[in-house]
């Protein structure tokens, strides 16, 4: 026994192999053949090799793309590290709220068939939110006073997180309490129709379309796409955007037969100490499919999505969006008038734009990560991150279950180990 695990350690500590593979998502490719260089690009393996080796996080699974090629696809360590099972290339792991930016990417779908507008108020749908109040500040601070929206809440609002609605587990205050914590919290304790009647009673903390703040927007989505179109939220995707893109492991729910792929976090944050465990558990049925945070994927799965937004909508002879509803998309919907609160809810988008269901970056400097004017991305509380970087014909996923603050230092680590790796 001792034999086995030690080779099975040796196994999860090494890179997974380069070798083309059929369901590889883009043709392969050396660094050297798309401007990168392998000896740099290495030291993303050293770097989480020693941190797997020092307890920080249980391992990682990471994907790269650069002009329209897979550089990398490497796992790393443990996908459960309590039962010594090694990490593989098609592990699932919870994306959290990279669930998002695939919600507003079905809505959109429908706005390009007519059926829904931008514009559109989320009362057309759901009449429950026509008259909605919005807590009155003393000193800054939300009172248990309200008064009535000054407008209602639009479909782009819900898409940019400008509408009032927000997680309760992202502050104290009086307004927060009354709200649900996230979107695993939410679809473990409600179905659809309970959700919207728990928020369509509850105070807005803010007037609609001044102020963006993390909250349920997607998940409100998701729901008025189940309205539009008559199917579940999960249905909906799997035909119009899963299946298109040949993305066969990705969903709101985890079968038997794929739960052995299923990742795990480590039983204690190394940070925190606090226990930890995946949230929402996908190996159980949700209440309600929530579009901002429920999905299970995998690395190519999601480098299948990133790289069809990159290339403005189109997957090889798959359309799934036209060009310019990916543009508008991609492009800063905030604008000087909202006031930007994007830090508050990750510190390493602080000082981002945000467009519809992710951020957008507006400026080469200021902000903590590296990269171009035009990069999009919005990453995952369970640990996981992506982002597509279209002047550098650039896309990264990296998939990890280390749920807590650890999260954000291995966003920028990422970062920067993958960009100090380029060279022309």
């Amino acid at each position: 026994m001792t034999a086995i695990r030690i080779l099975a350690s040796a196994l999860c500590l090494a890179a997974s192999s380069i070798t083309a593979f059929a369901d590889d998502p883009l043709p392969r490719a050396k660094p050297e053949e798309v401007g990168l260089s392998s000896e740099r690009l290495a030291r993303i393996g050293e770097t989480l090799k020693a941190d797997i080796g020092a307890g920080r996080i249980p391992g990682a699974v990471i994907a790269i793309a650069r002009h329209g090629k897979l550089v990398a696809l490497d796992a790393y360590g443990w996908r459960d590290k309590a039962a010594n099972v090694p990490m593989t290339t098609d592990t699932i792991f919870n994306i959290a709220s990279m669930t998002k930016p695939m919600t507003a990417v079905g809505a959109l779908m429908l706005v390009e068939q007519g059926k829904l507008l931008i514009d559109d108020p989320l009362a057309k749908y759901f009449p429950k939110f026509a008259d909605m109040r919005v807590a009155v500040r003393d000193a800054g601070e939300p009172t248990a006073e309200t008064v009535p929206a000054n407008r209602k809440i639009t479909i782009q609002d819900l898409m940019r997180h400008t509408s009032g609605i927000i997680y309760g587990g992202r502050g104290t205050t009086l307004v927060h309490k009354q709200y649900p914590g996230g979107s695993g919290d939410a679809s473990r304790d409600y179905d659809g129709a309970a959700f919207m009647d728990k928020l369509a009673s509850l105070p807005l903390l803010y007037q609609p379309g001044t102020v963006w703040d993390y909250g349920f927007g997607l998940d409100v989505l998701g729901l008025t796409i189940e309205q539009v179109s008559k199917q579940s939220l999960g249905q909906y995707l799997q035909a119009n955007l899963w299946t298109p893109l040949g993305m066969t492991d990705t969903g709101f729910s985890i079968s038997p037969e794929k739960a052995a792929r299923y990742a795990k976090p480590l039983p204690v944050d190394p940070d925190t100490g606090k226990e930890q465990a995946r949230s929402p558990e996908l190996t159980q049925p949700l209440k309600f499919e929530c579009g901002g945070g429920c999905a299970a994927s995998t690395a190519t799965d999601y480098l299948r999505f990133a790289m069809m937004l990159m290339n403005g909508g189109r997957s090889g002879e798959a359309r799934l969006l036209g060009p310019r509803t990916v543009a508008y998309m991609l492009s800063d919907q905030l604008g000087p008038n909202i006031k930007n609160l994007v830090g508050n809810a990750d510190p390493t988008r602080a000082d981002y734009g945000f467009g519809l269901g992710l951020a957008v970056r507006t400026t080469p400097g200021v902000v903590r990560m590296m990269g171009s004017v035009g990069q999009f991305s919005w990453p995952g509380a369970s640990g996981t991150d992506w982002w597509a970087d279209p002047k550098e014909e650039l896309a990264v996923v990296y998939l990890s279950a280390a749920p807590g603050p650890i999260r954000w230092h291995y966003r920028q680590k990422i970062n920067a180990l993958v960009y100090q790796a380029i060279m022309e």
